[in-house]
């Protein structure tokens, strides 16, 4: 038998029988999260039911079923034979059967050769044993993801490695509908399973060989520079200090600059090593961090820092906090002390770079980029305001730009004047001093001295402006690659 490529829910597991006797249908708690989890991992699903189950009950099954595409069909028909999908026969491809531990049906499922699982909901089945011993019982209708991955390695002799993600459910979507986070293995090996916040954390871990997290998503609140993760989250941390030889994408510690604008900013100005005599300049931007904008000497410090008008203000804090994105465009030193950015800021220069963004990816050792519209250069921005009426200009870097709605140019496009070698050569160099195997950054180029300025560093960005073929399978590498050179040093040692 090969790999798990399909499960099938019993309505024994699906259907909640504590409201029977009060002729109310309902699903069980947890049924909807676990077929979205399973629907988004690119597992195959079916619902079986018996042919007796009232209407009402076999409603609700439909439509779930509706909801998510997924077969719905009658198991053991004595009348009519009910076409199962073509998947659940597949003699190269293992099937889950998950069934309640009330229901007796074990000995007929067996004739299917499928893999019987069973639920235990506290009570014994007919056969006097709600644990049988050769078949796999799980307590929670959320352990069956990991109990999967626990199946398939089993089946392969422990060929597979298992990575346990953890990030806000709007970028899990995001990731799976691209393929990103498959339950069945991928070409490398890899099997993807949420860690589920209704389970304990260090027994998920155990079965887990690689965590990838999004820690910017479970960023509480920041204070003098400390952040409050999610209890989830310090959880996580905790485990992963009693463990250090767990494997992370990426440890905490190594994220921590670039949640920290000033202290990215330093870390560019190692860029310069990069750059050669005769060639364009790589860099970051010019910057100065202000703690109160009504107690600096703004005509000194801008001069002194290599700053000219306009400049953007941005919050220290990069990411993670709701304001982490509130910015201003300032014209006029007097506007510095009235504007509505959150301190401690940092004022960077602003780059006249013809409406242009460069998105690099860095996923492992691969480097991908896309072509973004950007915020217009600063004369465009000007020409509508002019005396006392250029007051600065407020935004939301997440939701919205001063300029026109972005438009994604193709990424494979040949633009002159972007030097990819010193960018590349930027992005290795990044990827080794910060240590980190998935991030991002945006580039502009000047107009006049063509210097390629580098004006923000993300950590697991989403790539989504690179088409899913090339993006997902250096995805999948990155991560692999990331565990065996971890095993190689440690073996080293």
């Amino acid at each position: 038998m090969g790999v798990v490529k399909g499960v099938i829910l019993d309505e024994s597991v699906l259907l909640d029988g504590e409201n029977d006797d009060k002729n109310v249908s309902s699903l069980q708690p947890g049924v909807e999260s676990l077929i979205k989890t399973l629907f988004l991992s690119r597992t195959r699903i079916g619902i079986a039911y018996t042919v007796d189950l009232p209407n009402d009950k076999v409603s609700i099954l439909k439509r779930i079923a509706s909801l998510y595409s997924l077969h719905c069909f009658i198991l053991n028909d004595p009348v009519n034979e009910v076409a199962m999908p073509e998947w659940c026969n597949t003699e190269n491809e293992s099937v889950i059967y998950l069934v309640s531990s009330k229901k007796l049906l074990l000995r007929k499922l067996r004739s299917y050769n499928w893999l019987v699982v069973v639920l235990n909901v506290g009570g014994e089945n007919e056969s006097g044993s709600s644990r049988e011993s050769n078949t796999p019982n799980i307590d929670n209708l959320a352990e069956l993801p990991l109990n999967i991955c626990r199946l398939n390695k089993k089946l392969t002799g422990n060929n597979f490695l298992t990575v346990g993600y953890t990030m806000k459910p709007s970028r899990v979507e995001d990731f799976a509908k691209r393929g990103a986070f498959p339950l069945s293995p991928t070409e490398n090996g890899l099997m993807f399973v949420p860690l589920m916040a209704t389970l304990p954390l260090a027994s998920q871990l155990k079965d887990v060989d690689i965590v990838l997290h999004k820690a910017t998503d479970e960023i509480l609140s920041v204070e003098e520079n400390k952040l409050t993760f999610t209890p989830k989250m310090q959880e996580l941390q905790r485990y992963l200090d009693q463990n250090q030889d767990f494997c992370v994408v990426d440890p905490l510690v190594n994220i921590y600059p670039i949640l920290d604008r000033l202290e990215i900013q330093q870390v560019l100005l190692g860029l310069l090593e990069l750059n050669t005599v005769g060639s364009c300049l790589i860099r970051g931007a010019r910057f100065l961090k202000v703690y109160n904008f009504s107690e600096v000497n703004f005509a000194s410090e801008l001069t002194e820092a290599g700053l000219s008008l306009p400049c953007i203000v941005k919050p220290n804090v990069a990411c993670g906090v709701s304001d982490a994105h509130k910015m201003a465009i300032v014209f006029r030193i007097e506007d510095f002390k009235s504007i509505n950015v959150p301190l401690p800021a940092v004022i960077q220069e602003y780059v006249d770079h013809s409406s242009t963004l460069y998105k690099f990816y860095v996923l492992g050792e691969k480097v991908f980029y896309a072509v973004k519209k950007s915020i217009p250069n600063a004369d465009i921005l000007m020409k509508s305001s002019s005396g006392d009426d250029l007051k600065p200009l407020e935004f939301d870097s997440l939701k919205s730009l001063p300029t026109a709605e972005s438009t994604v140019v193709d990424s494979g496009a040949s633009n002159e004047s972007i030097d990819l070698k010193l960018v590349t050569d930027a992005a290795n160099w990044l990827r080794k001093r910060l240590s980190l195997t998935i991030f991002g950054f945006d580039v502009v180029i000047q107009e006049g001295t063509h210097d390629h300025v580098i004006v923000d560093v993300n950590y697991l960005p989403s790539f989504k402006e690179v088409p899913d073929d090339i993006s997902i399978p250096a995805f999948w590498a990155a991560i692999r690659n990331k565990f065996d050179s971890m095993v190689s040093k440690q073996a080293r040692a």
